[in-house]
């Protein structure tokens, strides 16, 4: 396989001939071997989970836009299409489902059906403040590296970012330049693309009641806004659902390889 030499990938060879090939993308601070209990469910299809750059393994490629990730995934995708005779498709975990969405924008044929768990697409505007009716999210911090810890510390817990040794805590702080990114890539003044022309066959994914209202809210309205797009809960999940419940999200994923025409190239 001779994918873009900047990423590091993690990917595996279906043993059915003319199997799906899956694209996994990673959300902000994470990295590609987060799917790998997902991966290992999934036997019967080919898989491909990868460091986005400036994560992990993929920091030597420098920290990109959201337009640099979605070009890095068309490359990945181009040659999965080149090696396989089976569909294609992505699927996303939080930022990745931005990505996912984008580069099916970008270039519809790159993929025959797609996937995105709880995309966060602040644009739409279900993630305010009431009182003030704004958009409301964390300031950035000045420093990534601080950044990293609270953003962590927010989104898992402070007690599991305290539970980390001290290797551990400088490894996500040396993602901290491509988180800032990311956020800042979502938090625009103009939106990205324009999801609901998404003409992919797609399916959004959300937790169940206890995950996020903004998040819920947002993949409810994809599935009522983008044509033909199906939403699928995952009970009980939350944000982090592809470790916490990898075997409802290997489900989810196999949902999107249906849409995409099942094992086997229409």
């Amino acid at each position: 396989m001779s994918y873009p030499a900047a990423l590091h990938l993690t990917a595996r060879r279906a043993a059915a001939p003319g199997a799906a090939t899956v694209v996994f993308v990673h959300g902000s601070l994470d990295r590609g071997d987060s799917f790998r209990m997902v991966m290992r469910r999934l036997p019967e299809l080919a898989t491909i989970a990868y460091d986005r750059r400036g994560y992990q393994g993929s920091r030597g490629g420098g920290v990109v836009d959201l337009g640099g990730h979605v070009q890095d995934l068309l490359l990945v995708a181009e040659e999965a299409r080149s090696e396989g005779v089976g569909p294609v498709v992505a699927v996303g975990h939080s930022l990745g489902g931005v990505v996912v969405v984008g580069a099916a924008l970008a270039e519809p044929g790159a993929f025959d059906a797609v996937g995105a768990y709880e995309p966060p697409m602040p644009w739409l505007g279900f993630r305010r403040d009431r009182a003030r009716e704004a958009r409301a999210w964390p300031a950035v911090a000045e420093d990534p590296g601080e950044e990293a810890e609270r953003f962590f510390s927010r989104m898992v817990s402070p007690a599991a970012w305290s539970r980390l040794n001290e290797a551990a805590q400088a490894d996500r702080r040396a993602d901290g330049p491509a988180l800032v990114a990311d956020l800042r890539s979502v938090r625009g003044e103009s939106p990205p693309f324009d999801v609901e022309a998404l003409g992919v066959p797609s399916v959004f994914g959300m937790g169940g009641p206890s995950t996020q209202p903004h998040h819920r809210a947002t993949v409810q309205w994809l599935g009522a806004h983008v044509p033909g797009a199906d939403v699928y809960e995952i009970t009980g999940a939350q944000h982090g659902a592809h470790l916490s419940h990898p075997d409802h999200f290997a489900a989810l994923t196999r949902r999107v390889v249906e849409r995409a025409g099942g094992p086997a190239r229409r």
